[in-house]
């Protein structure tokens, strides 16, 4: 049955939002929980779920909704109480019955030296709200989406105008003087500045400079729409901007998915000029012309973590990733027990952008693949439920989170479609991601192991043999801790690569020799 509270006039960010929503889903009997603010486009999404929730409700309103039998739902609803419960006062502080601030100008009146503002409302007020900021003078991080490219625009415009930066809207993950927001990792600080139109793209470099010794000055989040054509690469070039005078900068790295012609060379020429070296990945973009303007191309999120780390010491820098020879050798005899028919590859991640970086790695080994967000040269998905052939599938996508905590978050649908890929009796890989940090699931590996476990049993039962290949996006200073989450994954009979693209790189392979 149906179960479900309002709470009048109370706002929770979205990542509060989602972690509260996977708690709850989280709970034995709970067939399907959401948690959002009750804007009418929310609440279609939940009637599309199913919770056909008739109550009226504002969208100032916070709504919990729930499809669970009388007694869970009632201990479901006391347990969200208690999750949205403020924190207790500290009256040793002298603050006890301080008016909370509810306005960016209450805020910047109380912390008059803050320069940026974290803004996470529904897309519909979330640029009203970055202008508010800019206006009070301060950078902008905007997390929520929904916001059209036409705001966009001229939020940005308004904010170069003023020499602020706006990282995003949709931008998930940035690290500003050390501190991570959104989802971000646990880094030391340094000498190299990223700017990334990609979350897990930033996380993924962030973490690699960190595990080869050096460390992060800043890492911006440009929002996955800045280098289009439309926006212009604003946020992108302000950032290269504010890097090339921040004087802890010594070197700054670009990420971003194929950005227009047209940006790709305003972008380029102000790093080619910008009076510091750059390190530049744009993902299926060819190193050799990136080389051409002047600037230090790279082949993989690995590799430009590789060449600035080598840049900024002023080492030789190294060659493109290639697949991990030790790797290769391990599993390549685990092929010979697969069954008659095992021969694909069937990828699930959590992060977009290392199902975009998987998907190059499958395409330059000569295989075909398909995906929901298919890079060029691949296929669009043919079955949302289900793959074909070589299949990699983004569960970050908005197709799957509509009403649902991100993946990251919540694993669970992630595992069940990793779980049904391996029933299929032509798959011989699975392959996937497990990103920590800030934000993402405390502990993301409890219920993964255990569906890792049940495919193995099932494919054993079948006269079958999978292989377990996957990769952690991490540091060992996560709360999660990126040693014990690989250390438990390798205890359950998984190959753990060093990173994505070595993951891939390794399954495609192997795939090639099934084939």
């Amino acid at each position: 049955m149906l179960h479900y509270k309002i709470y009048p006039n109370l706002y929770k960010d979205s990542v509060s939002l989602m972690q509260i929503s996977a708690r709850l889903n989280g709970l034995e009997g709970i067939i399907q929980a959401s948690v959002a603010m009750a804007t009418e486009a929310n609440l279609e999404r939940m009637r599309d779920a199913g919770m056909a929730i008739t109550a009226t409700a504002k969208p100032s309103d916070l709504l919990i909704a729930l499809l669970a039998d009388e007694d869970v739902g009632t201990l479901a609803l006391t347990v969200a109480d208690e999750l949205l419960r403020p924190a207790p006062v500290d009256q040793e502080q002298g603050i006890v019955g301080k008016r909370p601030a509810t306005s960016l100008a209450m805020g910047k009146e109380r912390a008059g030296d803050a320069n940026l503002a974290l803004i996470s409302v529904p897309g519909r007020y979330a640029a009203a709200e970055a202008l508010k900021a800019l206006q009070l003078g301060m950078n902008v991080m905007l997390f929520s989406d929904n916001v059209s490219e036409e705001q966009e625009h001229a939020i940005k415009q308004f904010a170069g105008q003023r020499d602020l930066l706006v990282m995003g809207p949709d931008c998930g993950t940035a690290i500003v003087n050390g501190m991570p927001l959104g989802f971000a990792n646990v880094v030391r600080q340094g000498a190299i500045g990223l700017i990334a139109a990609s979350g897990t793209g930033l996380q993924e470099v962030s973490c690699r400079i960190h595990h080869l010794g050096e460390g992060v000055s800043q890492a911006l989040g440009t929002g996955g729409r800045d280098l289009h054509a439309e926006i212009g690469g604003q946020t992108m070039l302000q950032g290269i901007r504010m890097l090339a005078a921040d004087p802890a900068t010594r070197l700054i790295v670009l990420i971003s998915k194929p950005p227009a012609d047209i940006v790709s060379e305003q972008v380029l020429k102000l790093a080619r000029t910008c009076g510091k070296p750059v390190v530049v990945h744009f993902l299926g973009a060819d190193p050799s012309t990136l080389a051409k303007h002047g600037v230090l191309p790279a082949s993989s999120l690995q590799h430009a973590a590789d060449v600035a780390v080598a840049a900024l010491r002023g080492e030789s820098l190294p060659a493109a990733v290639t697949v991990d020879d030790a790797n290769l050798a391990s599993t390549t005899a685990q092929l010979a027990k697969m069954a008659a028919g095992q021969r694909d590859i069937r990828g699930i991640f959590a992060g977009g952008t290392f199902c975009y970086e998987a998907q190059l790695a499958l395409l330059a080994e000569g295989l075909t693949c398909e995906s929901n967000a298919p890079v060029k040269g691949a296929s669009a998905l043919k079955e949302s439920a289900r793959g074909h052939g070589h299949s990699l599938v983004d569960m970050g996508d908005d197709e799957f989170t509509q009403g649902r905590p991100h993946p990251m978050i919540d694993p669970s649908l992630r595992n069940a479609r990793l779980l049904q890929e391996a029933a299929d009796p032509a798959t011989a890989i699975l392959l996937f991601d497990v990103v920590i940090g800030y934000g993402a699931s405390l502990d993301p590996t409890a219920e993964l192991l255990q569906i890792l476990a049940k495919a193995r049993q099932q494919a054993d039962l079948a006269g079958r043999q999978l292989l377990f290949i996957g990769h952690v996006c991490g540091t060992e200073l996560d709360p999660q801790s990126r040693e014990q989450q690989i250390a438990a994954l390798r205890q359950a009979g998984v190959m753990v690569a060093s990173s994505n693209v070595q993951a891939a790189q390794l399954a495609a392979r192997l795939a090639l020799q099934l084939k």
